[in-house]
């Protein structure tokens, strides 16, 4: 899988903050990877480069973002609060992930929230600086409009995910999902800690809840517990549960 290459080259060859846009390994996993050496060059001169740490905030939903985030190190949760108070968490961006590119063609503020789950490297590159090549660049543009057309395609998925499958099935599903999207560490657990809240929110059920799935899935050696991490012991039960067949287990 690409973004497993991605994972080892990046953990063997760590990014550098101030590094500039066109020696930037990460740029290569993104729609900026479409840009000239003219573009980027200009690009790099016009970003701003920052660490934000764990919990803190990169943008808040009612704000502007008028630009675009491109993520160098770490993970952030994408999140909207709904109407009850619930905060239903979207989508986990991580490193080699653009965030912000609705703001390119859009003067509306955001409707999303985004935290940092670990102390994060991230670039801010200006809305003008993109608009601009957005314009004079039809492989840049069509890129951007794909990956806005696949976060469309998600936010399709996850409505009807939560309409029709069962708490236990998202569970499993978001066990899956993070086993894939972020592999396992040196010990064999999932590489990224949430929080038991953090699973809530995916899964759109109160925190009890989804505490109680937790040990149930433990319980019947399904998954185990590495500290604060997740080691998944039988994928092929989680499948099962995914699809629906959880009275079978």
């Amino acid at each position: 899988m690409i973004f497993i290459r991605f994972s080892i080259y990046l953990k063997s060859n760590p990014p550098n903050i101030m590094s500039k846009c066109e020696q930037c390994i990460v740029r290569q996993f993104t729609s900026l990877k479409h840009l000239s050496k003219e573009e980027v060059v200009r690009m790099s001169k016009c970003k701003t480069s920052k660490i934000i740490k764990k919990g803190d905030v990169l943008f808040e939903e009612g704000t502007p973002i008028n630009g675009i985030f491109c993520i160098k190190d770490g993970v952030c949760k994408v999140s909207k609060m709904s109407e009850n108070g619930r905060n239903q968490i979207i989508s986990l961006i991580q490193r080699g992930d653009l965030l912000g590119e609705r703001s390119l063609i859009s003067d509306e503020v955001s409707n999303l929230s985004a935290v940092a789950l670990n102390d994060m490297e991230v670039c801010f590159i200006p809305k003008e600086e993109i608009i601009r090549d957005l314009q004079r660049n039809n492989a840049f543009s069509m890129s951007v409009l794909r990956d806005l057309a696949t976060s469309l395609k998600n936010a399709d998925n996850l409505i009807v995910d939560m309409a029709q499958k069962t708490v236990k099935q998202r569970l499993a599903e978001t066990l899956l999902y993070l086993h894939t999207k972020f592999d396992t560490n040196s010990e064999g657990a999932i590489d990224i800690q949430l929080s038991r809240e953090d699973f809530s929110n995916i899964i759109g059920t109160a925190t009890e809840s989804a505490i109680r799935l937790l040990s149930e899935f433990k319980k019947k050696k399904i998954i185990a517990f590495k500290g604060k991490n997740i080691m998944i012991l039988d994928s092929a039960s989680l499948e099962k549960i995914a699809q629906g067949f959880h009275n079978l287990l």
